[in-house]
């Protein structure tokens, strides 16, 4: 089993040792590093290897937005996920577009946590439910296709990126159930994407639809 040396990034020292002690009694973690900002955190991965951080989005002295920005410019290969408390909406695009990898409540039960880390190691995407409802309810139409996707795909995508099954998809459409499932192959494939999580970000990344 690999490990993984994880980093809190959070202004409430409470919160950081709470994870922190849960974290700990995970097997596949081998360290767990904490900082109060992102400025902090910086300074922590000029000394230390982190596989995995876990990143406050509202922090005094450097946001999230910003630490995830400078810190993805030097260390691309880092795994982040947002922490998220209600009210933050006003930051998950900016978050998604700085290049984090998925985004927890930070009420999320253990189980969660754990699922987080394992789908982002495996190289997907992860949303919590709840962040997940609040960013498809506000998405708006679909905009003009990348030069990788069909018009037809770009229209499927926005449809898996509304929240509808496959089959729900195919009745908008007025297709066979089976040319949508080509068709969300397809889509993961072009876009290198593991799950319907990555297709999201890949959509807001790209700006494929109206916010």
């Amino acid at each position: 089993m690999k490990h993984y040396n994880i980093c809190i990034v959070d202004d409430h020292k409470l919160f950081r040792k709470g994870l922190q002690m849960l974290l700990e009694d995970f097997e596949m973690i081998k360290q767990v590093i904490e900082a109060a900002n992102g400025e902090e955190f910086l300074a922590i991965l000029a000394e230390n290897r982190v596989d995995i951080v876990f990143m406050d989005i509202d922090m005094p002295v450097m946001d999230g937005v910003e630490a995830t920005t400078k810190a993805l410019k030097q260390y691309p290969d880092l795994k982040i996920i947002a922490l998220s408390m209600y009210g933050d909406e006003q930051y998950y695009y900016r978050m998604i577009n700085a290049g984090v990898k998925g985004f927890l409540l930070k009420d999320s039960d253990i189980n969660e946590v754990k699922e987080a880390i394992r789908t982002v190691c495996d190289g997907g995407n992860y949303f919590s439910p709840d962040i997940l409802y609040k960013i498809v309810k506000n998405f708006g139409s679909v905009k003009s296709r990348s030069s990788e996707l069909t018009d037809r795909e770009a229209e499927v995508l926005y449809y898996i990126c509304k929240g509808l099954s496959n089959a729900e998809i195919a009745e908008v459409l007025h297709v066979n159930k089976r040319t949508v499932d080509k068709h969300r192959e397809n889509l993961l494939s072009k876009t290198q994407s593991r799950n319907t999580a990555s297709l999201i970000m890949y959509a807001i990344r790209n700006k494929l639809v109206n916010e």
